[in-house]
């Protein structure tokens, strides 16, 4: 598997805009592409304008349609203006997974 982890700062007045289109991206990514098996979102508790992103991927042709997609575009569109530097994108592969609990 494909597995991207993404470091994003925001603006803070960029804030809610910046939420609306990455959730769009995130629902639509998992809804919308099969490759994509799992898009999460958290927020640094230390810092509510610094974001992390959990996205995981059947492998990076998955990836690379996800990129290709109107949702993603719409969300760089977003992200050029509510960002406050550049993403920081550290690509990687699945070594070990233990399924979700609650």
């Amino acid at each position: 598997m494909y597995v991207l982890v993404v470091s994003a700062k925001v603006k803070p007045e960029q804030r809610g805009r910046f939420l609306e289109a990455l959730e769009d991206n995130a629902v639509r990514s998992v809804g919308d592409e099969p490759g994509c098996l799992r898009f999460d979102v958290v927020v640094d508790n230390d810092d509510p304008d610094h974001y992390l992103f959990y996205e995981v991927y059947r492998d990076a042709e998955a990836f690379a349609a996800h990129r290709d997609s109107e949702h993603f575009a719409r969300w760089r569109e977003a992200a050029d203006v509510c960002l406050s530097e550049p993403l920081d994108a550290t690509h990687t592969a699945m070594v070990i997974t233990h399924g979700d609990r609650e």
